[in-house]
Parts: structure tokens; C-alpha cells; sequence
């Protein structure tokens, strides 16, 4: 398999992960966490939306959950945020719906990720493209994106 650019960009960084792979017809979050034999509290998937400033944030959040869209906006000191258009979703981030990883964006955006987070030991997130997840300690990734843990489902 050719490595993604999200595995690049952690192997630049020394940073350490595995990879999983599942079928890349498959979109749906907890159905992937079967398919990478883990539970729907250590797969997560990443929303970006805007605020009333206009402001895009990512948020990273299990599976099995819906984002809170008063808890986000807290978080960021917004307003409100919403979710982006999909069309959108490609030119701002560079990532496809089903493959939007918090890893190698076109642009770094403030991100949070749900505190659920801390609870385990490894998570896995898109590693950049549809059927493919990394795993990785959650500190890893939120020193990475220079996040913050908070709660936001």
C-alpha cells in the first residue's frame, strides 16, 4: 500500500502509529470500527465546520456520537458553528468526505477533540483517505494538531 500523506507527515514527525485498511466503499464510522476490529469508543471521525466569525474549526469526535454544536462553539469561543457544505469540504481541507483527516490539511485549523479521547489508549482517525484509519495515543495526535481535549458530544 502507498503510504498516505497523513503517515508521512507522522513519520517525519517520529511519531508513532499503525495503519488499518477496510473496504473504501465504506463510510459509515461504526461500521469501520469493525471493520478495523476495534470498538465505536476508539474510532473517531473528524467534522469541520465554521463559526459566526467565519472561522473554520475541526472537531474529532467518536463515531458513535453527534457532535454538540453549542458545546463546539463554546469551546472555540464562538457564537455558533455549523457544519461545512460537503462540496466544500475538498477545496478547504484537501480531503473527501469519508477520508477528512485532522492530520495534513491544507491549512491548520484550531481543533478539539472530544475528552472521550483520554480514555483510551490508542484512537484511530482517517488516515487521509477512504479505507484507511491510523492509530495513535491520543496525546500524539492532539500535540500534533495542537489541540485541546474537551467535551463536545
Amino acid at each position: 500500500m502507498d503510504k498516505t500523506n497523513v503517515m508521512r507527515l507522522l513519520d517525519v514527525a517520529n511519531m508513532e502509529y499503525k495503519y488499518h485498511l477496510y473496504s473504501s466503499e465504506e463510510t459509515d464510522g461504526q461500521k469501520v470500527a469493525k471493520l478495523v476490529n476495534k470498538n465505536e469508543y476508539e474510532v473517531f471521525k473528524t467534522l469541520v465546520t465554521v463559526g459566526a466569525s467565519n472561522t473554520n474549526y475541526v472537531f474529532v469526535v467518536p463515531v458513535y456520537a453527534t457532535l454538540n454544536l453549542k458545546k463546539a462553539a463554546k469551546s472555540v469561543g464562538e457564537k455558533f458553528v455549523e457544519m461545512i457544505k460537503q462540496k466544500d469540504l475538498l477545496p478547504l481541507t484537501g480531503y473527501v468526505h469519508g477520508g477528512c483527516s485532522p492530520i495534513g490539511m491544507k491549512k491548520q485549523f484550531t481543533t478539539v477533540i472530544d475528552e472521550t479521547a483520554c480514555l483510551v489508549d490508542t484512537m484511530c482517525v482517517s488516515a487521509g483517505r477512504k479505507g484507511v484509519q491510523i492509530e495513535i495515543e491520543p496525546n500524539d495526535l492532539l500535540n500534533y494538531v495542537n489541540g485541546k481535549f474537551v467535551d463536545i458530544i
